[in-house]
């Protein structure tokens, strides 16, 4: 696991093991926030003993920035905290994570330790804030990736954990590719120090403009291309000819998944736009993924 400590009490985390999955941690005189839960139990204790053990304040609140697994299912590793999020986090991590854990669990034994804790503060419009020693938290939703998903803003530094809302490679397959866009235009214009994003590297001040750039004309990209295969007579064809470097991107982001998460925005698309458009899918559309 990667730490650094981005300014004074705010600390962020990244996994070497999952897609570069990242936590982050606020810590005041006498507890701590921590801003999602990493993919794995053993780098969700590494992460609670560096918190307790070397900054010397045990978490008291958990925000879960969505109901993803591995930014929320490591909320049991830390007994006593309140976990926030938005409502929808709360309803979606009980109607799709028991499923979802009994899967891994039977794939990797090491989810045995996993239990899934339901968040116990919901909010679902505006802002919620949140005071931790000298910093101030404010927590609003982000959606776009996932209908649920919310940012955290260090309002004195500037620095936004975006949670997956912000990657290097824009990923909506479980949420919808204008509201991402719309949230992303909405990051670019905050006049952030920093973006720490769900996945990946922080994004500092000077690289923030490009990164959004490259994030709206990626997802443009996309939409244009997938439209496009609609019109042929062969569009499963041409959708596998849809590669990531033609939208502006690289491959090699997230470890490597990148390809991976860029042809199901691909498929997820196609689909969506057949239904819209009323072509029959079962045409030529790709199988679910």
């Amino acid at each position: 696991m990667q730490r650094e400590r981005i300014s004074e009490n705010v600390y962020w985390f990244q996994s070497d093991i999952y897609a570069q999955v990242t936590a982050g941690a606020v810590t005041g005189p006498h507890w701590a926030v921590l801003i999602d839960t990493l993919a794995l139990p053993e780098e969700t204790l590494a992460m609670r003993a560096f918190i307790e053990e070397q900054l010397g304040v045990p978490v008291r609140y958990i925000i879960n920035t969505h109901y993803h697994a591995d930014h929320a299912w490591g909320n049991g590793f830390f007994p006593g905290a309140t976990v926030i999020s938005h409502t929808l986090c709360r309803q979606l991590l009980e109607q799709r994570g028991p499923a979802a854990l009994e899967s891994a669990r039977r794939q990797n034994a090491a989810f045995k330790q996993v239990k899934l804790i339901l968040p116990h503060l919901t909010f679902e419009h505006g802002s919620l804030s949140l005071r931790v020693g000298k910093k101030n938290l404010v927590l609003f939703p982000t959606p776009g990736h996932s209908a649920d998903g919310i940012s955290v803003l260090v309002e004195e530094d500037r620095v936004l954990f975006a949670g997956d809302a912000f990657l290097p490679l824009p990923y909506f397959v479980d949420g919808d590719l204008d509201t991402l866009a719309d949230t992303i235009r909405a990051i670019g214009k905050m006049g952030l120090e920093n973006i720490v994003q769900g996945h990946g590297d922080i994004i500092l001040r000077g690289e923030i403009d490009e990164a959004v750039r490259e994030n709206l004309v990626y997802l443009s990209a996309v939409r244009k291309a997938v439209r496009a295969a609609l019109k042929r007579r062969n569009p499963q064809e041409i959708l596998d000819t849809i590669d990531i470097e033609s939208c502006g991107k690289s491959h090699v982001y997230l470890g490597g998944l990148a390809r991976e998460l860029h042809r199901r925005n691909v498929r997820y698309l196609y689909r969506l736009l057949s239904r819209e458009e009323g072509t029959p899918v079962s045409q030529s559309a790709p199988a679910s993924d």
